[in-house]
């Protein structure tokens, strides 16, 4: 179980740091997950990690988001400089999504979530069965 473990330990010693000097969570680290670990932000960004995509197809493909949603997962996106926005002049506007260098760089910690989720996912499955039985 221990080789499972993945080192981290530049964030662990800033954490340990902030945490010494009377901090409870870094504000910039607490702002940051809120807004990307939201229910859509990360398939969001996983369908965007294949390539630029217009909204409609973005909608699609990404099951159960709403189109208001949707809109305000991307508009917060871009404000944080994760996603680009390009309107092309025709008639109705098309309007094409794409990642930017710096959203490209949240895909690695996106994808190790990913595949810790499917390495894990049946135990925790079973994990909730057993508690759900032995609670109720």
């Amino acid at each position: 179980m221990a080789d499972d473990i993945v080192q981290m330990p530049s964030i662990c010693l800033e954490y340990q740091a902030w945490e010494k000097a009377g901090y409870k969570v870094p504000c910039a680290v607490r702002n940051t997950l809120d807004r990307i670990g939201d229910k859509w932000t990360v398939l969001v960004v996983l369908r965007l990690g294949a390539g630029p995509v217009r909204f409609r197809a973005l909608l699609r493909s990404v099951d159960g988001i709403s189109q208001r949603m949707l809109t305000v997962t991307l508009r917060s996106l871009e404000r944080d400089g994760l996603v680009h926005r390009k309107v092309y002049d025709t008639r109705p506007p098309a309007v094409e999504y794409r990642l930017t260098e710096r959203g490209e760089t949240l895909l690695h910690p996106i994808k190790v979530l990913v595949d810790w989720t499917a390495l894990h996912a049946s135990d925790i499955e079973k994990s909730h069965m057993d508690f759900d039985s032995s609670a109720g």
